[in-house]
């Protein structure tokens, strides 16, 4: 869901590649039934989404590193220790007090309003982290 709703926010805005990886995913895996029916009911398609698990090209391929929980910052410095200069807590620059550097809980099995109410959240935090991209990535130029 962070994924596609990220990838929206910055449609128009260039310079962007946006994917999204597991630290357990099964790959080849769709998106889960509430979340591709929150996100088809906003106008987002996920029916070409595929699970990914995260790997060492992929690391090393982007410039930046946003995980939903400590546990998967650890998770991921501890298999990737050169990523750790880019990896952050998706929720480290959310505006709202209440919502900074909380883990975000992964509603997998949980019923629909879960999956709402992490929509909901993903909507206030998502633009503090195209907010913090934006002022600490200098594209370069072709």
């Amino acid at each position: 869901m962070a994924e596609a709703l990220f990838r929206e926010l910055v449609r128009d805005s260039g310079d962007y590649q946006v994917a999204s990886a597991g630290v357990a995913a099964m790959p080849g895996q769709p998106a889960s039934r509430h979340t591709a029916d929150i996100l088809d009911a906003a106008g987002i398609d996920m029916s070409h989404f595929s699970s990914q698990p995260v790997t060492a090209a992929l690391i090393d391929s982007v410039t930046h590193i946003f995980a939903m929980g400590m546990h998967h910052i650890a998770a991921i410095e501890a298999e990737f220790p050169e990523a750790a200069d880019k990896v952050f807590l998706i929720t480290e620059f959310a505006a709202d007090d209440k919502l900074r550097g909380r883990d975000i809980v992964d509603p997998f099995g949980m019923s629909r309003s879960a999956y709402e109410n992490l929509r909901s959240m993903l909507e206030q935090i998502l633009p503090s982290v195209k907010a913090f991209i934006d002022s600490t990535h200098k594209s370069t130029p072709s």
